[in-house]
């Protein structure tokens, strides 16, 4: 009897992704899920005879050990297992169709498959190449488990995301490349990972725990960003962006994170760009995932559930404390279990890349269960109260006077975490999650969370959790020096929103509360500012003596020109209008408002039909709607499946209201639904976006 030999191997690459939902990763790598078969085709140099045995053995990592979980020795039987590593075949010729199976706790990572042949009293081993194991969303043993193809195919195949920006008062969206199945991006995932403060300390222990969603959300959180560990992206909210790219310029994830793998840090990174990246990194290995946007996000350095705002007698804010007030922030949240937890607790978890904090001495954050923070349970790992300060903060508003003295002047429970947003499931609209975060606004049962949860910081051992000492407990006191309540109310009233390049005109409503007539001296502030509220320049600054008769309400037009604000307005487009007012019995009011103003149109056609591998020509049109002419202008155009990278073109000068039309051909690579995204950016106007869906067809 001859020894049996090997010939050759079948990794059944089409079939297999196919049947584990990764048929579109651009990989020349099999790429399969844990928890379900991989089917293999062996062939030999005969049938298999008594005294013959065949053993299958994956191996991940540098030392690989059954021990740590990172080999595993598969002799190939008739009856397999769904809890273990194993591998199983009924064939009776040279070859042999095997079914590998992995558990659903498997690690996720790259492995080595490797077949030993015992034969003859000989031993051979053979390497089968290697495959990817990554989460499996439909496997029903998964942690990261989701019962619905819709939400599937959205939180884990959907290459296109939208994501909400603005303010509370004027919303918008921005759609986003994740494209994480585009080629490369998968591999670069995983060096994310092994890169990692984690990996370095201990490499063995990190990737025995990779597989844990929760750990590997964590290690991503941190990665995203650099603060740390010469991870992904270098935030940047100071405005100036000459030394890298300004975050309002990124279209999509992918030449971020190629260019950090080529050359490390990228800057620049803001909320919005860490949460699509970070959303980017966990679909690649099949952690459901989706973007959140919180409006009005409070920013509770103390973790009190207070966010204090002071502001100077012309209403400029200061900085005397860290705490503020966003107009809008981005994070993630991820689907996966919480064995630490308990059942009460599964579903839906917020992470967060934007370094704002520190969470257990690095910039991190998560993951927090979503229900932990609606139902005030601050104790809870990981930074659940630092999310219930985003979400459900009071806003304490005082005024710092000319003499040192400080007044409060309102505490408001309701305007901090508003409109809180994610894409809905198969569709490019808003869905609203806010019930998910927070009972309403004003009822009992949300003053019941929120007395319950600073019941909670208010205890030794969850104040030793704590990021900082909760100070302000310590002193109420100090929260009581409390102005007057002001005898009028007041609003601005914004009109239809605005493009760059116009004028911008508003309402300021005050109203007199009292049964006698007052003069009111309002102090007005406009700024153009960062979507922090950060002011960057003073627009315009006017004192106002208004009249009221007694319980008279007055609409005063306010107007900024394109001339007030064209040099002063920064990449966010962001205007904010602030009024202090005094009553003449020592009451304080202040009231703002945040405009964001669009940018002009851009538009975009495709002409052929398009497919894999063959040219379609591309027009992108752009009028000048200014009286100036529109100079040092560029054209950036980028896709996945549809550009390997973005494509730079330079714009000639535009005379004013002239259109202009640029013509290039591009060659789309990638079957299926793709999305051609472009960025105007000139003197006059940062990042004008533009898109159009592209389907292409297979070759």
């Amino acid at each position: 009897m001859s020894s049996l030999r090997f010939v050759r191997v079948n990794l059944r690459q089409e079939a297999n992704e196919k049947a584990h939902h990764t048929n579109d990763y651009y990989s020349s790598k099999l790429v399969t899920r844990r928890g379900q078969p991989v089917a293999i085709d062996v062939t030999l140099s005969r049938p298999l005879q008594t005294g013959d045995r065949l053993t299958l053995i994956s191996e991940i990592g540098s030392s690989p050990s059954e021990s740590s979980n990172t080999r595993a020795v598969m002799p190939v039987s008739r009856s397999g297992s769904k809890t273990k590593w194993s591998a199983t075949s009924t064939s009776t010729g040279s070859t042999m169709a095997i079914n590998m199976n992995s558990p659903s706790t498997a690690i996720v990572g790259e492995y080595r498959l490797i077949l030993q042949i015992v034969s003859g009293g000989r031993t051979s081993t053979h390497n089968l190449g290697s495959f990817f194991l990554l989460f499996n969303a439909w496997g029903t043993e998964d942690e990261v488990f989701l019962n619905n193809e819709a939400e599937r195919l959205e939180y884990v195949q959907n290459e296109t995301g939208l994501i909400f920006y603005g303010s509370a008062n004027s919303q918008g969206s921005r759609q986003w490349d994740f494209g994480q199945k585009e080629e490369g991006i998968l591999e670069i995932a995983f060096t994310i990972l092994n890169k990692s403060l984690e990996a370095r300390k201990n490499p063995l222990v990190d990737l025995s725990k990779r597989n844990s969603a929760l750990y590997i959300a964590r290690v991503f959180s941190a990665m995203v960003n650099s603060n740390d560990d010469n991870g992904i992206l270098r935030g940047n909210w100071s405005g100036n962006y000459s030394n890298g790219t300004s975050p309002t310029a990124w279209n999509g994830s992918v030449p971020i994170l190629k260019k950090w793998q080529a050359s490390g840090p990228v800057g620049f990174g803001q909320c919005w760009v860490f949460a699509g990246v970070l959303c980017t990194v966990h679909r690649a290995l099949g952690i459901p995932c989706r973007v959140i946007t919180n409006y009005e996000s409070a920013h509770d350095t103390t973790n009190d559930l207070y966010v204090d705002y002071y502001v100077d007698e012309d209403g400029n804010p200061l900085s005397e404390s860290a705490d503020s007030v966003w107009n809008f922030h981005v994070w993630n949240e991820i689907w996966c279990i919480r064995l630490d937890l308990g059942p009460t607790y599964n579903g839906w978890q917020v992470v967060d890349a934007t370094p704002q904090e520190p969470s257990e001495g690095v910039f991190c954050l998560g993951p927090t269960a979503v229900t932990a923070v609606k139902e005030g349970e601050v104790d809870l790992p990981f930074d659940t109260t630092f999310v219930a300060g985003e979400v459900n903060a009071d806003r304490v508003t005082w005024v710092r006077r000319r003499d040192g003295s400080r007044t409060k002047i309102s505490t408001d429970p309701k305007s901090v975490g508003k409109f809180i947003s994610t894409k809905a499931v198969g569709a490019f609209r808003r869905e609203d999650v806010t019930d998910n975060y927070k009972y309403p606004e004003g009822s009992a049962k949300n003053q019941e969370v929120f007395e319950k949860a600073r019941a909670k910081l208010t205890k030794p051992h969850t104040m030793a959790m704590g990021r900082s000492a909760m100070a302000r407990f310590a002193s109420p006191a100090a929260r009581e020096a409390t102005a007057p309540e002001p005898n009028l109310t007041g609003s601005f009233v914004l009109g239809e929103q605005r493009e760059v390049g116009e004028d911008l005109s508003l309402i300021m409503k005050l109203k007199n509360t009292a049964n006698d007539s007052q003069e009111v001296k309002v102090k007005l502030t406009v700024n153009a500012i960062l979507y922090t509220k950060a002011p960057m320049a003073e627009i315009m600054k006017q004192d106002l003596t208004i009249s009221l008769g007694p319980n008279q309400e007055k609409d005063i037009p306010l107007t900024v020109t394109y001339a007030d604000y064209r040099d002063a307005i920064t990449a966010d487009n962001m205007i904010q209008w602030i009024a202090v007012c005094d009553d003449k019995n020592g009451g304080h009011l202040l009231f703002d408002a945040v405009v964001t103003m669009k940018n002009p149109p851009i538009s975009i056609r495709i002409s052929g039909y398009p497919t894999v591998n063959k040219p379609i020509t591309v027009d992108v049109i752009f009028s000048n709607p200014l009286g100036e002419d529109v100079s040092r202008s560029t054209l950036t155009v980028e896709g996945s499946g549809l550009l390997h990278a973005p494509l730079p073109i330079t714009i000639p000068p535009l005379k004013p209201n002239q259109r202009s039309k640029t013509q290039f051909d591009i060659i789309p690579y990638r079957p299926g639904q793709r999305c051609l995204y472009v960025d105007f950016s000139s003197k006059q106007f940062s990042d004008v976006k533009g898109h159009t869906t592209v389907n292409v067809a297979p070759a």
